[in-house]
């Protein structure tokens, strides 16, 4: 299956305006960022209190979230653990457990029962957003040393620069759109870095197959055009490849609640920039390295 027949698009020459779009983007998320104070971070990271609660009946989320709003609850995160009639209710508001049960009970009308408490103190979760910052630069890293041994330097820093590319402007999407951070969009991110990585080595694999044949003497024309057959040459494949996980992600979207809302957002973002960025980026700062040390050699 093929969307594109012996495509010729010259994506080496639009580089400017992909330039162009990726700064605007990563530069929006920053004024977003500065404007609010910093992201807006889960209990996760900055502390706060988890209860798990058993209805006797099932009921919608929608109810539980209307019992608990005159408790100064309504930002709470509540999603279903398991089983339909238990529920997992995050919180940062100074509000007991038992508060929560008694509220519920008398705006149900069933017998509500408390399964577990747990607290989370912001020492723990400035050790978590500790933790979640080294397992992504821990990550980079080590694809950065893999892609040098694998192919050069050269592409191993265009690939990182592109994964950094890639985590900012969903990192940006979610501060403009004011969503937390929390463990789970932790490991969203985690999985586009993997995501955008395996198409930047499709595309790169095929760059360097066509590049055999080229010697140091080798026009810079003919390397840029080389660089384009290449990407043209993998462009059906990674199309029909990020379709098929957009129409999973976007059945999340639509189906797959609140709980699961924001983790399919980030996927989706991270999904389409890292589609972008594997044509247009990681290509483009290769063949921008190149005419820099030719520069220098000449």
């Amino acid at each position: 299956m093929e969307f594109f027949a012996l495509p010729n698009i010259d994506f080496i020459g639009r580089r400017r305006w992909a330039y162009l779009l990726s700064g605007t983007l990563i530069l929006i998320g920053f004024i977003s960022v500065i404007l609010k104070g910093g992201y807006r971070y889960g209990i996760d990271f900055t502390g706060g209190k988890l209860v798990q609660i058993h209805v006797d009946q099932v009921v919608d989320i929608a109810k539980i979230r209307a019992g608990i709003a005159d408790l100064g609850l309504s930002g709470a995160e509540i999603q279903t653990f398991g089983d339909p009639q238990e529920f997992l209710i995050k919180y940062k508001e100074d509000v007991e457990p038992e508060q929560i049960q008694q509220t519920l009970q008398k705006a149900l009308g069933v017998n509500v029962r408390i399964d577990r408490s747990e607290q989370v103190g912001p020492r723990i979760g400035k050790e978590l957003k500790e933790k979640a910052v080294m397992a992504v630069l821990v990550g980079l890293l080590l694809m950065l040393i893999y892609i040098t041994i694998r192919f050069n330097f050269e592409f191993a820093v265009g690939t990182v620069i592109a994964l950094f590319h890639d985590v900012f402007i969903t990192l940006g999407f979610f501060s403009l759109f004011n969503k937390e951070i929390t463990t789970a969009i932790v490991a969203a991110i985690l999985t586009i870095v993997g995501y955008s990585i395996n198409d930047s080595i499709v595309v790169s694999d095929r760059i360097r197959e066509n590049l055999k044949r080229v010697t140091p003497k080798t026009p810079i024309e003919r390397i840029i055009e080389i660089f384009n057959r290449s990407i043209n040459e993998t462009l059906s494949r990674t199309v029909i490849t990020s379709l098929t996980t957009l129409l999973v992600l976007t059945s999340l979207l639509i189906f797959g609640g609140p709980v699961i809302f924001d983790f399919a957002f980030a996927l989706t973002v991270g999904v389409i920039v890292g589609t972008y960025s594997s044509i247009f980026v990681v290509a483009s700062l290769v063949v921008e390295w190149e005419r820099f040390k030719r520069r220098r050699k000449s």
